[in-house]
């Protein structure tokens, strides 16, 4: 198995990204994984020195163009097709890695994404999956996080399955739950979108749907599945994320607190293209790095790409 990652990418590259991998590659040793950096040579070379690490340890794939994170994608992406990026998905595309990983620029990552490994056939949008955490101490979906500001209920609908998915062969949910983040329990509440998703998840029977849930109910065992729009689940996870930050400052923390640390996940996946995609935080620390690299091992592991293209041939 080979995993790729941006060295460049991320608020602290290349530092942070390189000791997340060295970090991995420790607990990779025995098997039969292998991280490919993507990045400059020299620089990555250099901080190695400064880690007291082998510089030979990793295999290194040289540039040094970077889409950095203010750019805006598309012209990024069109500009600079030797980024580190865009490496990263030819790579991808040419099944010379198994997975992309990289903390850099999320919109680059999830537009790069559908140009060149695109969506599989019959998904209308990929969705970025969120991952919340739930009283007993496991993570629940949240999708979509952020790829599809504005849906259709079509969008929703397609999350709803690939949610179903994702729980199913990496959560080992045999029957998840699937709600539809709304502001009340009531069928007929909500916008336009909301109910007419509502009328198309009911009648899926891909689906174990439970109906209409409220924001209170995000943390609860009410649904395994949270599906929204990505306007709204942005704006869920990134209050999920405040959690943590403002426990960790008044010195309170118990086990379903540390759950809301984003470094415990590492990334999130964009579910419904044609490979294995982790985007990680900006700001993804050396941890964040490490779980990132950990997460693309589940989802090779699992064959979840392929799970997807079974569901919608």
């Amino acid at each position: 198995m080979r995993i790729a990652l941006d060295a460049m990418g991320g608020d602290y590259a290349p530092q942070a990204v390189l000791q997340g991998a060295l970090m991995a590659k420790e607990s990779f040793s025995k098997e039969n994984k292998e991280i490919v950096l993507i990045g400059n040579q020299a620089i990555i070379h250099s901080h190695f020195e400064k880690l007291g690490a082998d510089k030979n340890a990793f295999e290194i794939v040289h540039t040094e163009d970077v889409i950095q994170m203010g750019e805006h994608p598309t012209k990024a992406i069109g500009q600079k097709p030797n980024s580190s990026i865009m490496l990263g998905f030819k790579m991808l595309k040419e099944k010379s890695v198994d997975a992309f990983c990289s903390a850099g620029n999320t919109g680059a990552m999830l537009v790069g994404s559908l140009f060149t490994i695109k969506a599989i056939p019959g998904i209308d949008r990929p969705g970025i999956a969120g991952f919340i955490p739930k009283e007993d101490g496991r993570y629940g979906i949240l999708l979509d996080v952020g790829a599809n500001a504005d849906c259709k209920p079509e969008f929703l609908d397609q999350f709803a399955v690939l949610g179903s998915l994702y729980s199913k062969y990496i959560f080992n949910i045999e029957n998840p739950k699937v709600g539809l983040m709304n502001l009340g329990e009531e069928e007929q509440k909500g916008t336009i979108l909301t109910q007419a998703t509502h009328q198309l998840l009911k009648n899926n029977p891909k689906i174990n749907f439970v109906g209409n849930i409220e924001g209170r109910d995000a943390f609860n065992d009410r649904a395994d599945v949270i599906v929204t729009d990505g306007f709204t689940g942005n704006v869920v996870l990134k209050l999920a994320e405040t959690f943590y930050e403002l426990m960790e400052k008044r010195n309170f923390m118990d086990p379903f607190i540390e759950l809301f640390n984003y470094a415990g996940v590492g990334g999130s996946p964009i579910l419904g293209v044609n490979g294995n995609v982790i985007i990680g935080h900006g700001v993804s620390t050396p941890i964040a790095i490490k779980n990132m690299l950990n997460l693309a091992v589940q989802l090779t592991e699992a064959g979840i790409v392929d799970k997807i293209k079974n569901a919608y041939n």
